[in-house]
Parts: C-alpha cells; structure tokens; sequence
C-alpha cells in the first residue's frame, strides 16, 4: 500500500453541526435587525450599530476559538473603521468598515495565516466565495440527526397544538378574531419580493462572519485505502412521537393553550365583562359548546396514549403533574361548556338534543376524572374502560325513568315569554311533537295564549288525547301513562264549566 501526497484546498475552521442551528438563529436575528435598520431607511448611524452588531455577533459564534491579544488588536481595527462612518456614512467610509470588520476578523480567528500572501489570498477567498456559503451551509441543517430529531419531538405538539386552537377557534369568537390576523393576506401586505431578497443578501453577507472558515492550502499525507473510503454518513434516529420528551413538550404546549381559553371564558363567561364588537352571548355560549367537548375528547385519547401502563411518561415526576395540570383545565373546559348550554337553552328552550349534550359533558368531565383516578392508582385502561361503562350504564338506567318529554314541556312553558316575561314565545309546535306527556304543559300554553287556540292546534291537540287513550289499552298499558291520565282528569275536574 503506497502513501499519495495530494495538495487540497480545507478550511481551518470545519463546519460543526451541532452549531450550525444556533449560527443560524444568529444570521437570522442579524438579518431581522437589517431589516428594522436598514430597509427602506436612509442610512448612517443605523448602519454603524448593524456593524457592531455583526462584530459582537460573530465574537460570540467563535470565542471558542479566539485569542486574546489577536482579538483585542481587532476590536481596535474596528473601532477605527467605525470612526469615518459616525462622522458621515458615505461609499469610502463605508468600504473602510466594511475592510475594517474584515481584517479584525482575519486577525482574530486566523491565527495561522501570517504572510502577507496567505492573508491577501484568504481575504480574497471570504470576499468572493462567503457570501455563497449560507445556502449549502443552511441545508446541511436537515441532514442533521439532532435537528432532525428535533424536528420529530416537535412535530406533534405542534401539530396538536394547532388543532386545539382551530377547535378554539370554532367555539371561541374572540379566539377566532385573533386567528383572522393571522390570514396570509394580512401577513403578505407587510412582504414583497424585494423584502424577500434583501432578507437573502443580510443573510448571505453576514453568514462568513457568524461561520466563519477560512480556506488554505495544505499538503496532507493518505493511503489508498482512505481515498478510496467514502465519507461516514449521518446516523439515522428515529423519531420517539411519544417518548417522555415529546410528551412534555406536548403538555407545555397545551397548558398555555388551554389556560388562555379559560382566562378567556373567566373574562366573558363566569365574569360577564362586554364582549367586542358584533358579539353577543347567545353567540359566544352556542358556538362554544360542541367544539369544547371535542376538544375534551382529543384531550383524554392524548392522555390515554401518553400514560400509557408502561409507558415512558407514566412515572415521570414531570408529567405527570403536567397531565394532573391539563386534565383539570379540561374539566374546566367542560364546566364552560355546560354553562355555555345553559346560557343558550334559557335564551333559546330546551330540547332533546340538548339534554343529551347536557348529559353527554357530564360523561366526559367523569372520564376525565376517572382518568386522573388511573394514573393515580395505577390501574390499567381495562379497569378505565370498564369503570367508564359502568358509568354509562347507570346514567343510561336513570334516564329511561326520567319523564324527558314532560320535562321539556314544562321548562320550556314555565321560560317562555307568555310565562316569565322574558325569553321566547313558547313553540306550541315543538311541544306537540313531544307526545302525549306534553298535554299539560300544552294546556297551559294555550291558558296563557288567552284560552283561543288556533283550529289546527286543537285538532293536533285532540290527536294526542286520542294517543293517550289508546296507550291505555292493556298491551300498551305503562305507569307513566296512568299516572299522565290521572294528572289530565284532574286538571278536567278543576277546569271552571264554561
């Protein structure tokens, strides 16, 4: 095996790919601040703070690697470039800070180079070739396994995330208004392709100094076989959707999200403060209710995935009080959601409907507890599934021996307008469809309306009696109907003859 001298072109300075990200950042912020100073402004002192910046900068991104003495001879340099431009911003005092920010930085992170041929032929190179670096240097960024990584730890607290605050959205107008700000309508009145492009050439002109890579020749010594060895490529590591990490990133995400929906149902709700603009609270309680429960049940299939038995979350003794934090938001959020209910059937009756959604909250907010009660006895999602229909059995029994039609009948005459003053007329065509266990709510109505019902209600009226007599018969004979006769012979007897 011979040895082959080859002469090759290398940087000093190797790219390390776990700065690159914060390099990034860096140009970013840089480029930002270009932005506030420099565009469409007229130019001066602005420019000599945006150079500063970039010296301070790229001091920080590569401190590891300065030498005292050399730095300090830099800083002088580029005091006394910056002096020509406080006096007055113009093409030669600009090009002196420009040459100013580039000799300093040659000096302080190029410790090697020393002949006058080798410091010509590197700033040479950092003049025409830097500013093409950024764009191959910020895509090594994605063949990263760290950034990539990070990528996949954040990818479903993110994700999430934006489906909570679309359900917040739906159930939330002011939530909703704060969301239309953020149309890409609005977003593009503030960027034009020539913003685009100057954002590009920030980055492209400072990234040399946050990245900094000086380039010269040097002889290196290799064997055949290293030549011939292709370069390592990056491990591949999979992405732990719901490993520990993933899982409090999650949680933090969601705690603020539901905290700022529940200050806001605090604010309008609970503390009835003025709603904006063009909203009412029939509005805000009828929207809210149906996509808070969903939000809820999104919420508990989360909590059940990531405390899973077993899982790596299950003991962490910073998630779990994280979960404890968010389930109880979540019965918070289901309390606003009932009394969103409420706040709409007082305006707008009952129904059906909505005493199902009543009853269906009051499930969830259980589950939700039930839930907190299996991480905290540590008991498995059998024991949850099972207690949850027992749960769901008992509620289901004590509704088949509530009178539901009767009741809706009678909340709904007792809130009606004819009754209190206040709310609704009273829709004597819903209660028809109630069946004959709305008769005595229906007489009332018709008593209120003045005793003179329409010819139709009567014969519809007449139709439900007829009902009742035959739910009388022995085969179709049931408790609620004998007692619903007795309650309709007795209001009969006590009716004045007339």
């Amino acid at each position: 095996m011979t040895s082959l001298a080859t002469t090759s072109t290398t940087d000093i300075q190797p790219i390390r790919p776990s700065a690159i990200s914060t390099k990034l950042a860096m140009a970013l912020v840089l480029a930002a601040l270009a932005d506030w100073l420099l565009y469409g402004q007229r130019m001066g002192l602005s420019m000599v703070i945006f150079a500063i910046a970039v010296a301070c900068a790229s001091l920080l991104a590569n401190h590891a690697t300065l030498d005292f003495r050399r730095a300090t001879i830099g800083g002088v340099i580029i005091a006394l470039g910056l002096v020509p431009a406080v006096e007055e911003l113009n093409t030669l005092s600009f090009l002196i800070l420009v040459a100013a920010l580039v000799i300093a930085l040659l000096l302080a992170t190029n410790p090697e180079t020393t002949g006058l041929a080798d410091r010509a032929r590197a700033l040479r190179n950092f003049l025409l070739f830097g500013p093409f670096r950024f764009f191959p240097d910020a895509l090594q960024v994605f063949n990263m396994s760290a950034f990539t990584r990070g990528i996949a730890l954040w990818l479903m607290p993110v994700v999430l995330s934006t489906v909570f605050v679309a359900l917040f959205a739906a159930a939330n107008p002011v939530i909703e208004q704060w969301v239309s700000l953020l149309n890409p309508k609005v977003i593009f009145e503030y960027v034009s392709v020539w913003r685009v492009l100057f954002w590009a050439l920030m980055l492209a002109l400072v990234w040399p100094f946050i990245q900094v890579r000086w380039r010269r020749r040097k002889v290196a010594v290799a064997t055949e076989a290293d030549v011939a060895a292709p370069p390592p490529l990056p491990p591949f590591v999979s992405p732990e959707f719901l490993g520990a990490s993933t899982i409090l990133r999650s949680l933090i995400l969601f705690n603020l999200l539901f905290a700022a929906q529940s200050i806001l149902d605090g604010i309008y709700l609970w503390g009835h403060v003025a709603l904006p603009d063009n909203l009412t609270y029939a509005s805000y309680a009828h929207r809210g209710a149906y996509p808070l429960i969903a939000t809820a049940l999104l919420a508990a299939a989360f909590v059940l995935v990531a405390m899973r038995p077993g899982g790596p979350a299950e003991k962490s003794k910073v998630i779990r009080p994280l979960v404890y934090l968010w389930v109880g938001q979540n019965v918070l959020l289901v309390a606003s959601s009932i009394l969103r209910l409420d706040l709409y059937v007082d305006i707008y009756m009952l129904t059906y409907w909505r005493i199902a959604a009543f009853i269906w909250m009051g499930l969830v907010a259980l589950g939700l507890i039930l839930i907190v009660a299996r991480i905290v006895l540590d008991r498995s999602n059998e024991w949850l599934v099972g207690v949850n229909l027992i749960a769901l059995a008992i509620v289901l029994y004590g509704c088949s021996l509530v009178n539901f039609d009767a009741f809706i009948a009678n909340y709904n005459v007792a809130h009606s307008r004819e009754a209190s003053g206040k709310g609704l007329l009273v829709d004597i065509n819903y209660l028809l469809t109630l069946g004959p266990q709305a008769l005595p709510a229906i007489d009332k109505a018709i008593l209120l309306r003045a005793g003179n019902p329409e010819s139709c209600l009567v014969s519809r009226r007449d139709r439900l009696v007829e009902q009742q007599r035959q739910d009388l018969a022995w085969r179709s004979w049931g408790f609620r109907n004998w007692r619903l006769q007795h309650k309709l012979d007795a209001q009969a007897t006590n009716q004045p003859a007339g």
